[in-house]
């Protein structure tokens, strides 16, 4: 819908996959609301709807209902520091060691009490009421979820032990009731510490954003928080502080650390007039920066915003899985059934019922993803989902716009010719000084040539451009034009030889006659035959070049490259060659630089945009956003995903295995209840072990 609106709230209780889907479903029947999307690692929901408002309590209330919780505006307010979040982590961190040391000290004495035979020598002689009094205590929280649940027609995971821990009650066995209760309790600790380590890579982005800023008015410095700036607000920013807006600098000098927004560890120079980005560091140098974009729409902020939304793009993976994990429950209690059927064996029929755990399935898939997406965007690589790196896994077709892409973008001096009257400084200085006003990209390479030779240029005296010749000026009283060299004119050798090189041939006249040559070119980024080499390598045998050069220009950098091209294209045309792929069943991926080419980056399977930082429509409108000029993130987002998809395969494979083992050794009375119990806590524990491997992320 045209009309439609966008809310974000917070939810907490969250601890799977299947958390989410309970509180999608329970917002998604509020009146008003469209769809929403509840992401795990960000801790919220991200609610669409029509209607002219919306009552946040009654999304409030469906949540409750639904045994989670949207907190008030003001609770949690001092968490959102720094130092909070750390404190809040570091105390995570210890409640999960002592629940570490708790549940290997529980598991061992079961596990060993169980096969020596002692533990039923012991737990026989504690009364009924007092296992009943642990089993009710302890397992209060889990019954009241699967009671509202059924009430409301869902089934949790905790359904089926739920189930299993009354059936043993049932039988007469309370302890066993009580145990399997209690690795309820640790299965669900399990889920809290795999989610949050899933969250980890984005609470460490979320940690570098400023809260405050330290504002210029009426001539004197104060700090305000970042709600109070608006946009034009002069900020200073101190050496070792944050930036906390994007803006332009008006005053000083500084060396920053920008690896924040583009994973770039060298520092670079910025000076007046630069563009600069929230959450990066200043370390040599104050600058003063008139503020531009504040918070969520900056940069950085935009990052955040990509990373928490990455969830809900999910995957034909984890679509499989979510809906996997809905027919898995009924199989289990109907496998539970026959045991007791054919067995008779009500204990075995328990420990089918404990054993089942359904949420690994359902975090396979997310956990992996939440790991992997926000470690890429912590190095300049942002990719916006699930989908998006299943589709990389399976892209065979690379193709590869030029100007801005492959190349650095502005045309750059090779070498300059003079003629036999004049010499190269004073071609390079006439060239250079009667362009000193021109906004044209060759003018900023002539004088950029002539800044690196340490040349001062003249002020023309007069300047005229004419389009499609050139310039003309009046430098020191003598008339210089610059221009594009014509079919007609032929220059010394060496000009031939460039220009069948590839390069633009600009000549230089003083008074009607010629005194020099220039040959510019766009120069084709350094690492760019490295990265083809490493696509090529991860698979990718179809590389192809296009371009709206002339087919000569085209041919020599595609010769170059080892690539194949096509040239003189108008964006329809890239956008024809796309489809042209797609028809032929071809998974295409097209990297461009995010606003030409952004077509056909909507049109191909992944649209990749470089140098993404700072710009809006790149970062909106590609599926992969590169933050820095690196080719080296290409090959990069095509390893994060192979890497990506073999993590999840393992977690759906191990998960599979080991439900089926456990599953089988329960009905054949092998596994008891209270081992059965222990045994389905450790899933999680093995997927966060395997997804945990993509917190490290690997340039390739």
């Amino acid at each position: 819908m045209n009309d439609q609106r966008k809310m974000e709230v917070p939810v907490r209780g969250m601890d799977c996959a299947e958390c989410a889907s309970h509180v999608r479903k329970a917002i998604s029947g509020v009146d008003g609301v469209d769809d929403a999307d509840v992401l795990l690692g960000a801790e919220k929901a991200v609610i669409r709807f029509s209607v002219e408002t919306l009552d946040v309590s009654h999304i409030r209330k469906a949540v409750a209902d639904a045994g989670y919780e949207v907190p008030h505006e003001n609770e949690g307010a001092g968490d959102t520091d720094n130092s909070a979040q750390s404190r809040g982590a570091k105390l995570t961190r210890q409640a999960l060691s002592l629940f570490g040391v708790v549940f290997g000290a529980v598991l061992f004495i079961v596990v060993v009490g169980e096969w020596l035979g002692l533990f039923d020598a012991v737990t026989r002689h504690i009364p009924w009421y007092i296992a009943l009094a642990v089993l009710l205590a302890g397992g209060y929280p889990i019954f009241r979820n699967v009671i509202t649940a059924a009430l409301r027609g869902r089934v949790l995971a905790h359904t089926l032990m739920t189930v299993g821990a009354v059936a043993a009650m049932v039988a007469g066995e309370w302890v066993t009731a009580a145990i399997v209760v209690f690795f309820m309790r640790l299965g669900d600790y399990a889920e809290q510490f795999t989610a949050e380590k899933a969250r980890g890579a984005l609470h460490n982005l979320e940690s570098m954003a400023p809260r405050q800023a330290r504002v210029e008015r009426d001539g004197e410095e104060e700090v305000v928080d970042l709600d109070a700036l608006t946009l034009e607000d002069t900020v200073v920013v101190r050496p070792g502080e944050r930036i906390p807006v994007d803006g332009t600098v008006i005053a000083g000098h500084a060396t920053i650390d920008q690896s924040a927004i583009t994973g770039e560890s060298m520092p670079v120079d910025v000076g007046t007039g630069a563009s600069v980005y929230a959450a990066t560091i200043p370390q040599l140098g104050s600058l003063r920066i008139r503020t531009e974009r504040i918070g969520s729409d900056t940069t950085f902020g935009k990052v955040i915003r990509m990373v928490e939304e990455a969830e809900a793009n999910q995957s034909d993976v984890q679509r499989v899985a979510d809906k996997f994990s809905g027919y898995y429950l009924p199989v289990v209690a109907a496998i539970a059934a026959a045991t007791f059927i054919f067995s008779g064996d009500a204990l075995a029929t328990v420990a089918v019922l404990v054993v089942a755990c359904s949420c690994a399935f359902a975090l396979a898939t997310p956990i992996a993803v939440l790991a992997s997406v926000g470690a890429a965007a912590g190095h300049g690589l942002l990719i916006k989902g699930g989908k998006y790196l299943e589709t990389l896994d399976r892209a065979d077709v690379l193709l590869v716009d030029k100007t801005g892409t492959l190349t650095i973008g502005s045309p750059r001096v090779r070498e300059v010719v003079p003629t036999e009257d004049s010499d190269e400084r004073e071609v390079l200085n006439l060239a250079a000084s009667a362009e000193r006003y021109s906004e044209h990209p060759i003018a900023e390479g002539l004088r950029t040539a002539a800044a690196e030779q340490d040349l001062s240029l003249e002020r023309p005296e007069e300047f005229e451009s004419v389009p499609g010749v050139g310039i003309r000026a009046v430098v020191n009283g003598k008339n210089i034009e610059v221009g594009k060299s014509g079919p007609d004119l032929r220059g010394p050798q060496r000009v031939e030889e460039l220009k069948a090189d590839g390069a633009t041939i600009i000549v230089v006249t003083k008074d009607g006659t010629p005194i020099g040559f220039i040959a510019v070119s766009d120069q084709v980024r350094e690492e760019v035959p490295q990265a083809l080499s490493a696509v090529r390598d991860l698979g990718i045998d179809s590389v192809e070049l296009l371009t709206g050069d002339a087919e000569d220009t085209a041919a020599r950098l595609s010769a170059t490259l080892g690539v194949r091209h096509r040239a003189e294209l108008l964006p329809e045309d890239k956008i024809r060659i796309v489809q042209e792929y797609q028809e032929k069943g071809h998974i295409v991926v097209m990297v461009g630089d995010g606003v030409n080419d952004a077509p056909a980056l909507a049109q191909a399977d992944v649209g990749m945009a470089m140098g993404a930082a700072g710009t809006d429509v790149a970062v909106e409108a590609a599926d992969v956003a590169l933050l820095r000029d690196d080719w080296m993130l290409v090959p990069d987002a095509f390893s994060v995903a192979k890497r990506t998809l073999r993590v999840v395969r393992g977690n759906i494979g191990f998960t599979a295995a080991y439900n089926l083992a456990g599953l089988s050794l329960a009905a054949f009375g092998i596994l008891p209840p209270i081992l059965a119990a222990a045994a389905q806590s450790l899933p999680d524990l093995g997927i966060l072990a395997n997804s945990s491997r993509l917190l490290r992320q690997k340039s390739y």
